[in-house]
């Protein structure tokens, strides 16, 4: 029995070093029965003796750079599939959907509105109106691609400001909309600049171009050459990680190689989702890059930590490598899957885009598993030790410097667990209470950082007419008989400002009604919900209401009924996937309610925030579903790694396996959490308000559980239940014997 057995351990000079010199000497002495014990079995054991093979490791890579071959041109192909317009996240069969979509198929109906408004304060001129009338000709005659022709001018009841819409056909492609609305912005901007434009006199003729269309090309414009400013900005990341954790000309560079071919195969899969009518934007692909180089990142940094360490007990490197993958390999296989069948959950979801992001994503992590399971190893292998120039591992050589500071913290934690664990609790307690401070109201026209063109149009247009001129909502009445009834209803529905006269299209009638509360707003939400309300009951369920305001209310009850059914479908597979890697009951609850708990407290103090110090209108809808998925499933990934560790030293006592595992697996997993972090905040570089918001939660959240919830709390938590913790596995009895021994 080891000397640290016999009661908690006080001091890491004495009985730590002491109970690691003798367990390594066992180890050493024994490494030719730790490989037999750890040697191939069955089909995870077969897969070993081909990625660890002398001969077989160059057929792996020649497979793997075959793939690539192949898959590699669908990747460069996805772009042009994208959809990023924002009626692609609509939920199928909401009221605003069933608008749009019987819209569309009339092609009298199925245009998207341009509209140009120019304002000046103090009064249009007669050389204004000449201006704004000369560019709405010079409109028309370009004859632009998806341009049906410009509308009448309206003057403001004030004469302040004018505007004119240009209807864009909604069955031109993406590209033709946003280069028709570029051109539009071309043609204004010589008769009147934008607002804010340095120089201009806050009383000059302003211009911009809103509306539908504007939104959507301002989106789309976000979302422009994302995949070039994320992949290198997130290379640039993880290489600056790897070289400050391997401090090795060439290591850093071999599990970047093996993400990059990971990443050329997970937009491979997305390539062939997009072409089997899933809806892949620039989201998916923004986070579906991120995801796979922080994960497969984090999956190449556990292996080669404990590949490094088994060459120091094994004078064959594809020997060290075989038990490292026999060692290391279920708990990063363990945790893989549980975020793959996490991601598959999204397909529940009924915004179109979340549906999709989740097989893609979860492809995305089956790809980094791969990658770093079978390629990394392989290249590795064909390297030899000198890859890891200069600090080189040696057989028989133990070298304790990379856990001394670890050692010494988990040295420290048993005396005072109970302070520990209750500390963190209440630490991330209070930060869950920034969740009073939680609002929605992030949505198409104000998700974006900085100004935009779109939203510059509708402050002009709302200070001379109704604030919801740019974006009526568009009424759909059927049979046409009861129009009449409906255009009663609508004008008598408070926050209505303006109903326009009846418009048969197709077997029914299109009624346009003005708000008076801008299109984005709570009152228009409100106003468009009584109108709802109102019509069901005057006409019945056959009258709809669609338009940019309901489609604002649709996406946000789909979030809503998303984050209630998702989220504990997810946390349920997670729960599930710890119970059968762990064999306990008790483990998989702890570790569950520590993340669900680091994820409240993340998203607390994430809304203060966003709301106080970023300034951001409140949170998109999908925030904190993705936010759960990415900090649920991956946080679970270190507290996996860490249990894994503290499983297998357990046999030694409840302290020991705690202390043990944490001096041995603190450094690299802190590491892999950095790097995660560091690649999710790359979606920072990104101008839009989600992907900033999903960027700062997940690498605050994966901080939190990495250097608070890994790190003190689990570990406190699990040497105060002792033994317990493994109820009802046979480990519980090994362990408390261990201890009283």
């Amino acid at each position: 029995m080891l000397v640290e057995n016999v009661g908690p351990p006080t001091t890491f000079s004495a009985s730590y070093r002491v109970s690691t010199v003798r367990h390594s000497v066992r180890r050493v002495t024994s490494r030719k029965a730790r490989y037999r014990r750890f040697g191939p079995k069955g089909l995870a054991g077969a897969l070993v003796t081909v990625v660890t093979g002398h001969r077989s490791k160059w057929v792996v890579l020649v497979i793997g750079v075959v793939t690539v071959a192949l898959v590699g041109p669908l990747a460069g192909k996805l772009a042009p599939l994208e959809d990023n317009s924002p009626t692609s996240f609509l939920p199928t069969g909401a009221p605003s959907t069933a608008v749009l979509s019987y819209l569309q198929s009339h092609v009298k109906a199925s245009s998207t509105p341009a509209v140009v408004v120019f304002a000046r304060s103090g009064g249009l001129t007669g050389t204004d109106r000449t201006a704004i009338a000369s560019s709405r000709r010079e409109i028309a005659a370009r004859r632009l691609p998806g341009v049906e022709g410009p509308e009448p001018i309206v003057v403001a009841g004030d004469g302040d400001a004018a505007y004119f819409s240009v209807p864009i056909s909604t069955r031109t492609s993406q590209t033709t909309l946003s280069s028709d609305v570029a051109a539009i912005r071309r043609i204004v901007g010589k008769f009147a600049p934008a607002p804010g434009v340095p120089g201009t006199s806050p009383h000059a003729l302003r211009a911009a171009v809103g509306g539908p269309a504007g939104s959507a090309a301002d989106a789309l414009n976000a979302f422009a050459g994302i995949d070039g400013k994320l992949l290198g900005a997130t290379v640039a990341v993880v290489a600056i990680i790897l070289l400050l954790v391997y401090r090795s000309p060439f290591l850093w560079l071999v599990p970047l190689v093996s993400v990059l071919f990971a990443a050329s195969w997970s937009q491979g899969f997305a390539y062939l989702l997009a072409t089997n009518g899933f809806v892949v934007n620039g989201m998916t692909v923004g986070i579906l890059t991120v995801l796979v180089f922080g994960a497969g990142t984090d999956y190449a940094l556990l292996l080669l930590a404990r590949y490094r360490e088994e060459l120091r007990h094994h004078d064959d490197p594809h020997q060290a490598m075989a038990v490292a993958l026999r060692r290391a390999g279920p708990a990063i296989a363990t945790s893989g899957i549980t975020v793959i069948f996490s991601l598959v959950c999204l397909v529940l979801a009924q915004l179109n885009d979340i549906a999709a992001l989740g097989p893609a994503c979860a492809a995305g992590i089956f790809c980094a598993l791969v990658a770093q399971l079978v390629l990394l190893p392989s290249l590795i292998l064909a390297l030899g030790r000198r890859v890891f120039w200069p600090f080189v591992p040696k057989a028989g050589v133990d070298q304790h410097a990379g856990i001394r500071f670890w050692g010494a913290v988990a040295e420290w934690i048993p005396a005072r667990r109970r302070v520990i664990w209750v500390t963190v609790a209440v630490a991330l307690t209070v930060g869950a209470l920034g969740l009073f401070s939680y609002r929605g109201g992030v949505d198409q026209q104000n998700g974006f950082r900085g100004t935009v063109g779109s939203v510059e149009a509708q402050t002009l247009l709302a200070a001379s007419f109704p604030a919801g001129t740019s974006a009526p909502a568009t009424i759909l009445v059927r049979p046409p008989g009861a129009a009449g009834l409906a255009g009663a209803t609508a004008r008598a529905t408070p926050g209505v400002a303006e109903v326009s006269a009846p418009e048969p299209v197709g077997d029914a009638v299109l009624i346009q009604a003005v708000l008076s509360d801008p299109p984005t707003s709570p009152g228009a939400q409100h106003t468009v919900g009584l109108l709802r309300q109102r019509l069901v009951r005057a006409v019945g369920p056959d009258a709809l209401v669609g338009g940019e305001t309901a489609t604002n209310i649709d996406l946000a009850a789909a979030a809503t009924h998303d984050r209630e059914l998702l989220l504990p479908v997810i946390l349920a597979v997670v729960v599930l996937m710890l119970g059968l890697f762990l064999g306990s009951i008790v483990a998989p609850a702890l570790l569950s309610a520590t993340v669900v708990l680091s994820y409240l407290g993340s998203l607390g103090i994430s809304s203060l925030v966003f709301r106080y110090l970023f300034g951001f209108p409140g949170f998109d809808p999908t925030v904190p579903i993705l936010g759960f998925v990415f900090l649920v499933a991956l946080g679970v990934d270190y507290n996996v790694f860490l249990m894994a560790r503290v499983k297998e030293e357990a046999e030694h006592g409840a302290v020991t396996g705690v202390v043990r595992g944490l001096s041995v697996s603190g450094g690299v997993i802190t590491s892999a959490g950095i790097v995660l972090a560091a690649t999710f905040a790359v979606l920072g570089v990104l101008p839009l308000i989600a992907l900033t918001e999903i960027g700062f939660l997940v690498a605050f959240g994966v901080l939190v559980d990495t250097i608070l919830v890994r790190s003190a709390l689990v570990p406190a938590l699990a040497i105060d239940i002792g033994p317990r913790l493994w109820w009802p596995s046979g480990l519980q009895g090994r362990s408390r014997a261990a201890e009283v021994e």
